[in-house]
């Protein structure tokens, strides 16, 4: 009689906690439409950032920006996510890296372009084949395409620095 009581104790308790995990998981995600509001607040300000000058360790508005930086800026200020300072450190890190084809806006596309085959370059993708980034020192901040013969040729990989999406 005791075993029976344990054996329907227990078979009760583990319907009950299968039934609790799968109402946790079935119930909509407040913080995964935070996350989404966040990349598009880091898409949003980088687009109110076109024409700012490239500023080689520049890290704010008024300064200018260089590639990387201005991915730290941008999701620091409007995601809290710190990223790695420089192009290679964000290429080197353990984000999830994300093909081609499966980019979404908010990811960090990179680029060789040093004559050595090295990652040299950052911009972020804002979807429909695009990057905002700031190129060189005596440009600004502008939107360029991936299929770019030049963007193209010097495409390396991607990586998604947020969950969201």
């Amino acid at each position: 009689m005791f075993k029976s009581l344990c054996c329907l104790v227990i078979v009760s308790l583990s319907f009950a906690l299968s039934s609790a995990s799968a109402n946790l998981n079935s119930q909509p995600s407040f913080s995964d439409s935070i996350k989404q509001a966040s990349i598009d607040g880091v898409v949003d300000r980088a687009h109110e950032l076109l024409g700012t000058p490239y500023k080689w360790g520049g890290t704010s508005a008024e300064q200018g920006f260089d590639c990387s930086s201005l991915l730290v800026y941008l999701f620091k200020t409007e995601a809290n996510i710190t990223l790695p300072r420089t192009t290679t450190a964000m290429q080197r890190s353990t984000a999830a890296t994300i093909k081609r084809n499966a980019l979404k806006p908010g990811d960090a596309v990179f680029f060789k372009g040093n004559g050595r085959g090295q990652v040299s370059h950052v911009g972020l993708y804002i979807g429909e084949g695009k990057f905002i980034h700031s190129p060189r020192t005596g440009k600004n901040i502008r939107i360029d395409s991936l299929s770019n013969r030049y963007w193209n040729k010097q495409y390396t990989t991607a990586k998604r620095f947020h969950s969201a999406g």
